[in-house]
């Protein structure tokens, strides 16, 4: 029995094997039949490689117009903000301060009174000096009482010398003033327009004459000093261009001028120190600030440009895509340039028999252009990062 049951498990699993090889084939042979015989296919869809992954679809790139402009090359300096006018106030007399009418940061007008120290003993000084010039005066009209009724000029002049020197009216008249100026000096005020900066006293606290007090600063406009090499100095002038950036304000850029341009070149650095003159009406530029500036250099008219990040390398050789189409879609053109002259965000394209010119008014792709081919199939949009569909993902 059991001999038997072993033999006819495998038997009944061959069978089964030879039907369904059987089936297979016979479907097989049908569909092919019906391929041959050129019958309809039914309801089978119909399969595409492009389709399938979405080549057709246009790939959003960003584009940007061939001008025909004056290129301006620039040189990079670093550098700190600074304040265009800066005074540190000294305390010109000793006293106790009795009003300070100020605090940091406050804009303050020429001439205000800023601060004001004890008056009390530079008044009684001015008194002292009052009297001793009254008894000098005395004294004085005392020792020349009748001298108008003397006849000769020269005597009654030198009379007249004498008797001061003698009364000690040149002396007494001197120690007033001095007095008097001591006495204005205890009303500290402001020697230009600016800001109130590093004020370091309180009211109550005892200075004394030469003790620093606060600092005014001008920040509108303010200034950037830079050092540029010897090389390119010779390349600036006075009143050209110059965008500047802040590390606090990295986004955006500040439009200035050369101020000044040092003749003298620093012996171990091989530089010149160049001021650049930059609005700030508002006072977002602070002294102290990092600064990068792009000084304009040379300028050199009439020619075909691109932005920089058009430009691309594909088998050693410079090339750029231009786009032919309209705003609905078009194909991504490989074109092989030679460049010439460029800066910090232009190249200039120029005529060489061995590549192709662009004309003025053509699009070039800078964005979403690095692993095209000829003639792919794009669209411009203004941001094609963040654009939907495009490449198959």
């Amino acid at each position: 029995m059991s001999a038997a049951r072993r033999f006819f498990g495998p038997s009944l699993a061959f069978a089964v094997i030879v039907l369904l090889g059987s089936g297979i084939y016979l479907r097989i042979r049908g569909n092919t039949d019906d391929t041959e015989g050129g019958e309809d296919r039914g309801d089978l869809p119909e399969v595409s490689a492009t389709r399938t992954f979405g080549t057709d679809v246009a790939i959003p790139v960003g584009g940007a117009e061939v001008v025909r402009d004056t290129l301006v090359v620039s040189v990079i300096a670093a550098g700190e903000a600074a304040a265009w006018l800066e005074s540190r106030l000294l305390a010109q007399v000793e006293g106790i301060a009795l009003q300070i009418s100020v605090r940091e940061n406050q804009v303050v007008r020429s001439g205000q009174t800023l601060m004001v120290l004890d008056t009390i003993d530079l008044a009684l000084n001015v008194r002292d000096a009052e009297a001793s010039l009254a008894q000098a005066r005395a004294t004085y009209r005392e020792r020349t009482l009748f001298d108008d009724q003397i006849e000769d000029p020269e005597v009654r002049a030198e009379r007249e010398r004498v008797a001061r020197a003698q009364s000690g009216l040149d002396q007494a008249e001197v120690a007033l003033e001095r007095a008097q100026l001591q006495l204005t000096r205890s009303r500290v005020a402001a020697p230009f327009s600016g800001r109130v900066a590093n004020l370091l006293v309180s009211q109550g606290h005892r200075v004394q004459a030469g003790d620093e007090l606060m600092t005014i600063v001008d920040l509108d406009p303010i200034k950037v000093e830079v050092q540029v090499l010897e090389a390119e100095v010779g390349h600036l002038a006075a009143g050209r261009v110059a965008q500047v950036t802040f590390a606090a304000f990295r986004n955006e850029k500040f439009i200035g001028r050369i101020e000044t341009i040092n003749p003298m070149i620093e012996t171990g650095s091989r530089t010149a120190r160049v001021t650049v003159r930059v609005p700030n009406p508002e006072g977002r530029i602070l002294p102290g600030m990092y600064a990068s500036v792009s000084l304009e250099t040379r300028r050199y008219p009439d020619r075909v440009l691109v932005p920089k990040s058009a430009v691309l390398e594909r088998d050693r050789r410079t090339m750029l895509f231009v786009y032919e189409g309209d705003e609905r879609g078009g194909l991504a053109k490989w074109n092989y340039v030679t460049i010439g002259l460029e800066n910090d965000s232009l190249v200039e394209i120029v005529d060489d028999p061995d590549t192709e010119m662009l004309e003025p008014g053509q699009i070039v792709l800078i964005d979403g252009h690095n692993t095209l081919i000829h003639d792919a199939v794009v669209r411009l949009d203004e941001n094609p990062r963040s654009a939907e569909g495009g490449r198959p993902r």
